[in-house]
């Protein structure tokens, strides 16, 4: 009884301050409007979801700047011609007069004025492997040549290479038909910037760069797990006659268990200095 009497007077209140203000306050019984919580996450899947966009493709892109940016990241003094040529590869020449082709433009402009960037790669890549192999041979001169050959293959290969062109953000400014950019256009293009700093600062500064991006990679990593050496015994006698040092000697150093089925030697090589 005494809720029906407080839900009365409460509406004669109501309405009567409605009556004195009134029109400028009203009450509204319309539901009121849900705010959509579930739109930011799903927004964001599909963002995740999404294929891989290249960066141009996406506002705020300026190519001469980014070459600018990318230069300077680095504290190289490179050509920006250069550099730019650096990153254009054949497949994306291809592929951009194959497209001019089909819209129907005259084959006097289907032709773009781009040059590749293999001859830069291949400087790149020579000049790498002469440097490496100078590093290696310095720091160990009694390495022998199939050594110091898998330590400049490993980190020339193609999987290092590209992990470390990923990590200085080469394939954003990669001109490539495929995007994610493969592992071997990354390698080429790597070593199409090595050529165009070459070309631009000169070998004493590209090899500081070499061995900077490079030789760190080594850390961590045993010289046998790059280095997988097939005969042995037949390296250490090549080496020994290098040097005019007479063939080893086998000798049995310990052994134990020699009537038992399972026998251990422990073997020693000898030669004479």
């Amino acid at each position: 009884m005494a809720a029906r009497l407080l839900w009365r007077e409460s509406r004669r209140l109501l309405a009567g301050a409605g009556a004195g203000a009134g029109a400028g306050l009203r009450l509204s019984t319309a539901p009121r409007p849900e705010k959509k919580r579930w739109l930011r996450a799903y927004l964001e899947q599909q963002r995740l979801e999404a294929p891989p966009q290249r960066r141009s493709e996406k506002p705020n892109w300026d190519y001469h700047a980014e070459i600018q940016a990318f230069s300077h990241r680095l504290r190289e003094d490179f050509s920006l011609d250069l550099l730019k040529t650096a990153f254009v590869n054949s497949c994306y020449i291809e592929s951009e007069e194959a497209r001019r082709r089909e819209l129907g433009i005259d084959k006097e402009t289907v032709a773009l004025n781009l040059q590749d960037n293999s001859k830069l790669a291949e400087q790149g890549v020579s000049f790498s492997r002469s440097y490496l192999t100078r590093c290696f041979e310095g720091a160990y001169p009694d390495l022998p040549a199939k050594g110091i050959g898998a330590l400049v293959d490993f980190l020339t290969s193609q999987e290092l290479v590209s992990y470390v062109a990923q990590n200085l953000s080469i394939q954003d400014l990669t001109l490539c038909r495929e995007f994610p950019v493969p592992p071997d256009v990354l390698q080429r293009t790597f070593f199409a910037v090595i050529g165009a700093l070459l070309n631009s600062s000169g070998p004493e500064k590209t090899g500081i760069f070499v061995r900077d991006f490079f030789i760190p990679q080594l850390i961590g990593k045993d010289l046998f797990e790059i280095w997988e050496v097939i005969n042995p015994m037949g390296l250490l006698v090549e080496e020994l006659t290098k040097r005019n040092i007479s063939s080893p000697e086998p000798r049995i150093t310990r052994q134990l268990g020699v009537s038992t089925v399972l026998p251990l030697y422990f073997v020693g090589l000898y030669w004479l200095v």
